[in-house]
């Protein structure tokens, strides 16, 4: 049998449960959903239709179906919104007489719509919820039915319009008490963009915003560096033909995304992006007092950590923020695919079960402890244990500490200077607590090297959250395409809470422009690595040959670094995330003159 789309209903196994389990919603090396996901989004749609063969659901989700088959019942809605514009939407209607709250859930963006959740909405289901999740404007494969027509929008205002329009359809048709808007990755900024917008006030009543963003303007360009991979993985993930993807937007928003990628007219493309960010709508959003929950991950490759903070730390409504290891929607992945708790590891399921409890307080009124939970909760990288696998990595067996705060700010309690040095005996450059001025350490620039912040967009940072960081070997490091400091073994190690700040004097011997990346590593004794932060600078309208003081911030960060270790800073000049500003082979120069000396502030906690 197949489904709607035509693709074959497989028997949904335990070792289809373990692979999402394993290796996340992600798969492999690209932008695309693990066909485990899909599989299994494909068997409840069909066991819920009653076109499912028996056997084809393990017990927990064939039972999970029949639940809310007794309880609730299902259509496919086509919402108009615009003219000739139809959302796709699935409905999830409860058969009870008194009103209850629905969850609407705008579609992350992928070419399957809201298809890939379903266990996430059934799941709200059996808590006692209305659903309603939508696809939305110009996602999808042409004909399919999860497919919504018109141009995508990015999150601009037609998007908001559409979701208020979702709103007034979801109180046509269910009548609920109070009305939740909860999302994953592009859904969870609409689901913002769209409570702070909604004309009718007080209509949304708690907002669910899961690996989500603040200020798409900053994810995207920051630094003056372009965030290259990501947009042009998000162009080729819309469910158009390949070649034919320019038509999936409008001639304006098109020309906004070549601007983009071109490197040209980017205050046009920042002014494009700021009216996209919630952090934009803060003043609304804050005088509407709208309940809000945040997550995002450490080394998230779409939505850096630092915006999203940045914009969180300025609500003043009701709110939480869950701070993950790994990389965009992995930790929240696994419980909206199904995957029952401990196959992979305990606490797999928290990130999820969090953001229901979040809802299920502000939606039902359950006193469920939310109102005391911590302001922030942090948790530290890497500090989960773990136990070899058979066939190689290794699983996760008691999962990171966390740490609540009143505030991120909270944080960090103090800093620590590092000064940068010339070369050690090794060659290398040191790192110490006494400045260092008068040395000069250069290296030739435009080249991919060994450090880099990820090896693959999504997947690196995914493994990490399954138990598996990357290890890096720094003496593998190209030491003629980058540079790198590092300290002696730190005893007592440090605790990193916080963003690191870096200064140098950098200069360009053949160009009127530079791009550089910064990385902090800890160094292990056996010389491996582990990545804590990095962040990209660029600077242009450079006189080649002078010298320029630059400096920035890094990412934030929640790092233990071992007794023993060293910290290292490499900088380097391209990173496969960004764009390359310069000249390829050029020599690019650091150098800390009297006064501007090069160094490192390390946030303590």
């Amino acid at each position: 049998m197949t489904t709607a789309d035509g693709e074959p209903i497989a028997a949904i196994t335990e070792a289809t449960l373990a692979d999402i389990a394993a290796n996340g919603i992600w798969r492999g090396a690209s932008l695309d959903i693990n066909p485990a996901v899909l599989a299994v989004a494909r068997a409840l749609l069909a066991a819920l239709q009653g076109a499912a063969p028996a056997g084809t659901l393990p017990e927990d989700l064939a039972e999970l179906v029949a639940r809310v088959k007794r309880q609730a019942g299902i259509s496919f809605p086509r919402i108009p919104v615009a003219g000739e514009v139809g959302l796709s939407a699935f409905a999830i209607k409860q058969q009870v007489s008194e009103p209850r709250p629905v969850v609407i859930v705008p579609a992350g963006w992928n070419p399957y719509g809201w298809l890939p959740f379903m266990a996430g909405y059934l799941s709200l289901a059996a808590r006692g919820y209305h659903v309603l999740a939508y696809t939305p404007r110009g996602f999808g494969k042409a004909g399919v039915f999860y497919s919504s027509n018109g141009f995508i929008d990015v999150a601009g205002p037609n998007d908001w319009a559409d979701g208020s329009k979702v709103i007034t359809y979801a109180q046509e048709q269910f009548a609920p008490g109070k009305v939740g808007l909860m999302g994953l990755s592009y859904g969870s900024g609409i689901s913002q963009l769209v409570a702070a917008h909604d004309p009718e006030e007080g209509r949304v009543a708690a907002v669910a915003a899961l690996s989500t963003w603040g200020n798409l303007a900053t994810s995207l360009y920051d630094h003056g560096t372009r965030h290259v991979k990501a947009v042009e993985l998000l162009i080729g993930f819309t469910g158009a033909e390949k070649g034919k993807e320019s038509e999936r937007f409008d001639p304006e928003t098109w020309a906004v995304l070549q601007d983009f990628r071109a490197g040209r007219n980017m205050e046009k493309v920042v002014e494009w992006g700021t009216v996209r960010s919630p952090e934009t709508y803060l003043n609304a959003t804050n005088a509407r007092g709208i309940p809000t929950f945040y997550s995002n991950t450490w080394h998230e490759s779409l939505f850096a950590a630092g915006e999203a903070i940045d914009v969180f730390e300025k609500l003043t409504v009701p709110k939480h923020l869950n701070m993950w290891i790994g990389d965009h929607g992995a930790p929240e992945g696994a419980g909206f695919t199904g995957v029952p708790g401990g196959v992979a590891f305990p606490g797999l399921l928290t990130p999820t079960r969090e953001a229901f409890d979040w809802l299920d307080h502000h939606l039902l009124g359950a006193d469920n402890g939310v109102p005391d939970w911590p302001v922030v909760n942090s948790q530290v990288m890497f500090t989960y244990k773990t136990a070899p696998v058979i066939g190689g990595g290794r699983r996760i067996t008691e999962p990171a500490r966390r740490e609540p705060l009143g505030s991120w700010a909270e944080a960090t309690v103090d800093h620590e200077t590092w000064y940068l040095n010339g070369n050690g005996h090794n060659g290398d450059g040191t790192l110490s607590d006494k400045p260092s001025n008068g040395w000069a350490r250069d290296f030739t620039a435009g080249h991919l090297t060994a450090a880099t912040a990820m090896d693959d967009i999504m997947d690196t940072g995914q493994k990490e959250w399954f138990g598996n960081p990357r290890k890096y070997d720094t003496a593998g490091f190209e030491r003629d395409r980058l540079l790198l400091w590092s300290t002696e073994p730190l005893a007592g190690g440090r605790r990193i809470r916080g963003a690191t700040k870096l200064r140098l004097t950098a200069r360009a011997e053949e160009a009127d422009a530079l791009t550089l990346v910064a990385y902090l590593f800890d160094i292990a004794p056996d010389g491996n690595a582990k990545i804590i932060t990095h962040e990209p600078f660029t600077a242009t309208d450079l006189h080649p040959g002078a010298d320029r003081t630059l400096s920035w911030t890094l990412q934030p960060a929640a790092y233990d670094l071992p007794d023993g270790h060293r910290l290292a800073l490499v900088v380097n000049s391209r990173d496969l995330l960004y764009a390359f500003t310069g000249k390829a082979d050029s020599t690019t120069t650091v150098t800390s003159p009297v006064g501007e000396e090069a160094l490192l502030e390390l946030p303590l906690g």
